[in-house]
């Protein structure tokens, strides 16, 4: 304070010296020289200041930023406690059926089998029959031979339903030969449609489903009933021990080699677009295969398809391309490890290399596994991609393309095992983000990533009850667009704490 007082009075007196008479234009330019002099000094000192105190946080910040954007890129979200929670209520009986049988042949790829299984097991019980060990679909796209014990393990499977539904692995001699009836069981039903569906024994002892998948509703199901599904598909259907050894040394070998990685369901599969009717960024001459191909396929009812439109309404998966840009703009750096968990990818190295070029660090079961050990899974489909599940469900970050069977499958049970990280891309609206980035409207960097991000901020796999149907849409067309009960399992088979598990039991 003295010395601010005593400089004060110093350029007063100096002032006053100055101008106690007429000054000189000599004077005059000797004084603005040292204002000027001394306003520079000034300056010079306090910024020096200003910029040693300001480098410390910054580089701080930048620390911290890492640290975030590493803890972002990879944690799983908050889980609030949630917990699997299948055990049967106070009032669950198991059935007996031991004089009525429902054979089933299961429709589609591994993971449509695998859910329309479940229901099946769910469906048994509610019509109090014994369930035979079900067919697998061999007349599908892959043409798999597979049988059910060569893909699941059919003793624990068995075991673990028998306080629920007997199981048995055959028809007994005596009913081999006796008529059966062929039920196309009505897709979505509830309880009501199958208690009238136990009419049926009044005349048969035999049941036959021509299709498994898609044979219960999502909602409105008794607690019991949405648990047991959740007990056959988490708990019961566990792949045969050949697969489920090889899975978890594929596992083992990733995480030795990066650590933590990224699986990616990267449908960009023949079968896929060619059903799917999406051409984007193929050649003339790949599109008419694709074209040919689903006019050849006689249970593909939609023959005629617009590309365009398909794809400005999401109906697409990303492709190669797409999903480079998509990761990266995510914050993902060009080092990550990411496991294909697909078949073979469409044109092969030619689509696929516009995402190694973004990313690398490609791998698929191919180059993780010796030949030794995929002999045997050889010409198998579906078993291959049972090990695509394994790596899937165990993976730091799991991303699908598309949202088809296996994507849902795996969320579902990503959910379930407590809520693991699962960013389902915004289809629909990065369409729009990457056409804006093509015609040159937004460029890749900081507004881009921006974009995504905040896109993407709440499809993370964090925990949300199952959504409904879509608004505007009746009659039992609304099931369709009811979230699938194996995508999100929650609230039924996902509880908080013990106050309210009992709750949801009443």
């Amino acid at each position: 304070m003295v010395n601010y007082r005593g400089s004060s009075h110093f350029r007063t007196s100096v002032t006053s010296k100055f101008f106690s008479r007429t000054p000189s234009p000599y004077k005059i330019t000797l004084y603005i020289t040292f204002l000027f002099a001394f306003s520079i000094f000034t300056f010079l000192f306090y910024t020096r200041d200003a910029l040693e105190n300001e480098q410390k946080p910054l580089l701080s910040e930048e620390s911290q930023s890492q640290e975030m954007t590493d803890e972002t890129l990879w944690s799983a979200p908050f889980s609030h406690g949630l917990h699997p929670c299948v055990k049967p209520t106070a009032r669950y009986k198991a059935s007996q059926g031991w004089d009525r049988y429902i054979t089933v042949r299961s429709n589609g790829g591994l993971n449509q089998m695998r859910t329309g299984i479940s229901d099946m097991v769910a469906v048994a019980h509610v019509m109090n029959a014994t369930l035979v060990i079900p067919q697998l679909d061999k007349r599908s796209f892959w043409r798999d031979s597979s049988t059910f014990s060569d893909i699941f393990d059919e003793l624990h499977f068995i075991t673990t339903l028998q306080g629920d539904v007997r199981v048995v692995r055959q028809l007994p001699k005596e009913l081999e030969s006796v008529p059966r009836v062929r039920k196309h069981f009505t897709s979505w039903s509830g309880m009501s449609y199958y208690e009238e569906m136990t009419r049926l024994w009044k005349d048969h002892q035999v049941i036959h489903v021509a299709k498994s998948d898609s044979r219960l509703a999502n909602n409105d199901l008794p607690l019991d009933i949405q648990r047991l599904r959740c007990r056959a598909l988490y708990h019961a259907l566990r792949f045969s021990p050949l697969i489920e050894d090889l899975g978890k040394k594929l596992v083992e070998r990733l995480r030795s080699n990066g650590g933590r990685y990224i699986a990616l369901h990267l449908r960009y599969e023949k079968d896929m677009l060619s059903f799917t009717g999406c051409t984007y960024g193929l050649t003339d001459a790949e599109s008419e295969e694709l074209r040919i191909m689903r006019e050849n396929t006689n249970h593909w009812k939609m023959k005629k398809i617009n590309s365009t439109e398909q794809r400005m309404g999401g109906l697409c998966p990303l492709t190669p391309k797409e999903v480079g840009i998509f990761l990266q703009a995510l914050g993902y750096p060009s080092s990550t490890l990411i496991y294909i968990a697909a078949g073979e990818i469409y044109g092969g190295n030619t689509h696929l290399s516009e995402l190694t070029s973004r990313f690398p660090n490609l791998v698929f079961k191919e180059t993780v596994a010796t030949q030794e050990e995929l002999e045997a899974f050889s010409k198998h489909a579906s078993q291959t991609a049972a090990l695509d599940y394994i790596i899937s469900i165990e993976s730091d970050v799991f991303i699908p393309s598309y949202s088809g069977n296996m994507a849902r499958a795996v969320e579902g049970h990503r959910r379930f095992l407590g809520h693991r990280k699962t960013i389902t891309p915004d289809r629909k609206g990065l369409v729009q983000v990457f056409d804006k980035l093509e015609n040159g409207e937004i460029k890749e960097g900081s507004s881009l990533s921006y974009l995504v991000m905040k896109m993407h901020k709440y499809r993370q796999g964090a925990p949300r009850k199952r959504g409904g149907s879509l608004p505007g849409i009746k009659g039992r067309a609304r099931f369709r667009t009811e979230e699938s009960f194996y995508e999100n399992p929650y609230p039924e088979c996902i509880c908080g704490s013990k106050r309210n598990f009992e709750m949801t039991q009443r």
